[in-house]
């Protein structure tokens, strides 16, 4: 499946300052469709994950508007907010599992957003749910570890568990950030090749933080400059020389065309 240009996610001059007077992000405008794979780089303390936050409302926005299909997260409240968040699947850097539950029971959490409380207490799940869950750990090639308890598993093996749990959301969008910090190269590799097949095969708009210059150019299809809060570089990976990658994380305040 190719790229639209249906848009998934607009940013209109959305800026965050936090409390403690610190610039999150600066008059952020940008259009992200349906189906890219978009790598965000930058500095640590940047503003690449005040920006990935904002996507999904785990940060509120001081000014501006984020939009979801067309739907403003910004202004969103109680059931309308929930109902976008379900398009959203979230990937952490720490994986965010529940080391002494199964990995069929952290899959499952996925599907957190179409419960009651109650149910999700009891795992009183679907048969549907199941099947929905074992499908996306297939798609990460971990179907033989669907009763293991989630610290048996690697580092990498618990970062495909968390795709898979964000595949059972049935998303639009995954977000994906610092996904690949704590693995190793051979590790990075099978996380990233799962997100592009994700991205590739089924559809899903795939926006990932990475630090690592040499995976975002190996895997993104676009890639968007952070420093200091503002939007420095925002194009086709194949327009972003080293001098251009440099400059991105660099003091030079000079705007990156």
């Amino acid at each position: 499946m190719s790229e639209s240009n249906h848009p998934v996610i607009e940013f209109d001059h959305v800026s965050k300052i936090y409390p403690n007077g610190v610039v999150g992000l600066k008059d952020i405008d940008l259009t992200i469709n349906q189906g890219e794979f978009v790598v965000v780089v930058g500095l640590s303390g940047a503003g690449k994950s005040t920006l990935m936050r904002a996507i999904n409302r785990l940060h509120d926005i001081s000014e501006g508007d984020v939009r979801i299909d067309g739907i403003s997260i910004t202004k969103a409240k109680g059931k309308k907010l929930l109902n976008i968040r379900r398009k959203i699947g979230m990937i952490f850097q720490s994986f965010n599992l529940v080391n002494r539950s199964s990995v069929l029971k952290n899959v499952l959490t996925g599907r957190v957003g179409y419960y009651p409380t109650w149910k999700m207490v009891l795992g009183l799940f679907s048969a549907e749910d199941k099947q929905r869950a074992y499908d996306a750990l297939r798609t990460v090639e971990l179907e033989d570890k669907v009763y293991t308890r989630a610290d048996q598993l690697s580092g990498g093996q618990q970062q495909r568990v968390a795709i898979a749990r964000a595949l059972t959301q049935t998303p639009t969008i995954i977000l994906a950030d610092e996904p690949i910090a704590s693995l190793d190269p051979q590790t990075t590799k099978r996380v990233m090749d799962d997100l592009r097949r994700i991205n590739q095969e089924m559809g899903i708009t795939v926006v990932a933080n990475l630090h690592s210059v040499e995976v975002a150019q190996a895997y993104a299809t676009r890639i968007i400059g952070i420093r200091a809060g503002q939007k420095v570089f925002d194009g086709p990976v194949t327009e972003a020389t080293d001098e251009i990658i440099a400059s991105i994380y660099s003091g030079n305040e000079q705007e990156v065309s």
